[in-house]
């Protein structure tokens, strides 16, 4: 059999050695690392392959087994990870140039789709078209969904693992709201809201609601709203339901990726510090989800300047 090819300079055959045991297998790659490739952003050294378009992560493997996988000029170990920013890896020699990770922080307005294309007319905006040139070769994509009618922070980036971490149920990852809503919020109606408000695809519980903060010549209050998990328009239904309609609703954090100043918009990309600290929060937060030591379900955690979202809620 033969891996996916690596270009116009022939394929790479699969080693014929024979597969180790699968618990063998599963063990090299669940090993601890230590040493100068334990960072943040390091990967398996299988996914780098396979992101290189080389061989599937299962081929790699074989490819690592067999010692025909460098790193730095030496014999690469299944379950190693590298940094492909500063570590040398080589397939039989050859350099692999392995897809580069970008991550982008936008400001989404309302009316822009937090989609790559309008599936639909094709003709509105999408969060990819607020994207600068440089940014528009990385095959980006949003991390999550934001309503038409939202606005605020999305997080664009070509880290399918860093995604999945951020959006999974189970890892309970901050999203902060600041929302305006029509009314006076009387302190019991923010009580019901803490305590969880009944929709018909199952409960809302924030995981913290701010003290409302009332304008009465415009008769508006704002508030901040907290939640780990979530579903479309989640926030609006609720508010709806409690005779507050929701007039304007910003994203404001996403763990400690936080909007900050940009203008609306706008779009940046990450800093160095930003991405090793999101990517820190995303492996320890999946390494909580293991352990069992998530927060508890709708418990309050104070929202940044106190003053069951796969898809991103509103």
């Amino acid at each position: 059999m033969r891996t996916r090819s690596a270009g116009r300079g022939g394929e790479f055959q699969r080693p014929a050695h024979p597969r180790k045991p699968q618990a063998a297998r599963t063990a090299a790659r669940n090993q601890p690392q230590t040493g100068e490739t334990a960072n943040p952003r390091s990967e398996k050294l299988q996914k780098l392959i396979a992101g290189a378009g080389i061989a599937s992560r299962r081929a790699a493997e074989d490819l690592i087994s067999a010692g025909r996988v460098t790193l730095n000029g030496r014999l690469a170990k299944l379950g190693e990870r590298a940094d492909p920013r500063r570590d040398e890896i080589r397939l039989d020699g050859r350099v692999i140039a392995a897809e580069q990770r970008d991550y982008w922080l936008l400001n989404k307005p309302t009316g822009v789709l937090t989609t790559l294309s309008d599936p639909h007319t094709g003709e509105r905006r999408t969060v990819h078209s607020l994207l600068p040139p440089a940014a528009r070769g990385a095959r980006l994509f949003p991390v999550g969904r934001l309503d038409v009618g939202s606005e605020g922070l999305v997080l664009m980036t070509n880290d399918g693992e860093l995604s999945h971490a951020l959006l999974h149920p189970s890892r309970e990852v901050d999203k902060e709201y600041r929302v305006r809503v029509r009314g006076r919020i009387e302190d019991e109606t923010l009580a019901r809201l803490r305590g969880g408000i009944e929709l018909d695809d199952g409960p809302m519980r924030p995981a913290h609601v701010s003290a409302a903060q009332h304008d009465a010549e415009r008769d508006e209050s704002e508030l901040v709203l907290v939640l780990r998990e979530g579903r479309k328009r989640e926030i609006r239904r609720a508010m709806d339901a409690l005779g507050h309609p929701v007039l304007r609703l910003v994203r404001e954090r996403m763990g400690p990726l936080v909007l900050g100043s940009l203008p609306l918009g706008a779009a940046r990309r990450l800093s160095h510090y930003e991405v090793d600290e999101l990517l820190g929060f995303a492996r320890d937060r999946e390494a909580a989800s293991k352990r069992g030591t998530r927060g508890p379900r709708g418990a309050n955690s104070p929202a940044r300047g106190e003053a069951r979202d796969p898809h991103g809620s509103d």
